[in-house]
């Protein structure tokens, strides 16, 4: 009886260990931790001046990652230091290269959301 008793916890310590070793041994993946910051004046972040049913609204973005954006028709991009891919309602993507302002007068895209590389 003691000696099954060793075995168990025998395999429960082999276990264990090859556990910790594939923890050790297999990487985290990419975190993406998009943030929706405040727009201050000279940072560099993602800012998206949009509208939708009579509301305006400018918001800013930081870090890499893929956010909703509700399907807010943009006005104007201004890129700051991101890259930036905005899908839209209709399924089609864009990518906007960093350090890009553009704006949409006649033809807003309405975005469903939005993700910086």
């Amino acid at each position: 009886m003691i000696a099954q008793g060793k075995r168990i916890v025998g395999s429960l310590a082999m276990a264990l260990a090859a556990a910790a070793s594939l923890t050790v041994a297999v990487p985290a993946g990419s975190a993406y931790a998009i943030d929706h910051v405040e727009c201050v004046g000279g940072a560099d972040f993602l800012k998206i001046y949009s509208h939708l049913d009579g509301r305006q609204s400018v918001d800013c973005y930081a870090n890499a990652g893929r956010t909703d954006f509700g399907g807010w028709w943009a006005d104007r991009i201004s890129t700051g230091n991101n890259d930036l891919i905005y899908y839209d309602v209709n399924g089609d993507s864009v990518r906007i290269n960093r350090w890009t302002d553009i704006t949409f007068p006649n033809n807003p895209p309405r975005i469903k959301s939005i993700q910086i590389l």
